[in-house]
């Protein structure tokens, strides 16, 4: 199963944390301020990168699951 990135926007206080980790797989949308991902099914051969964005939101926002 592929992995699934989501971020909870309603939580989400655009501090950046998810894109200065892992800029390949999160931006800031500049009218929002709020993340935006960039990739929310990231191969499994980043699965690592997508942990770390996880674990760096402050908000604890961002989830990764199977499916």
């Amino acid at each position: 199963m592929a992995l699934t990135l989501t971020i909870d926007l309603e939580g989400c206080t655009g501090c950046a944390c998810c894109m200065m980790e892992c800029p390949d797989l999160f931006d800031i949308d500049d009218e929002s301020g709020q993340a935006v991902l960039l990739e929310p099914h990231p191969s499994d051969d980043r699965l690592d990168e997508a942990e770390r964005a996880v674990r760096s939101c402050p908000e604890g926002v961002i989830t990764l699951g199977k499916g």
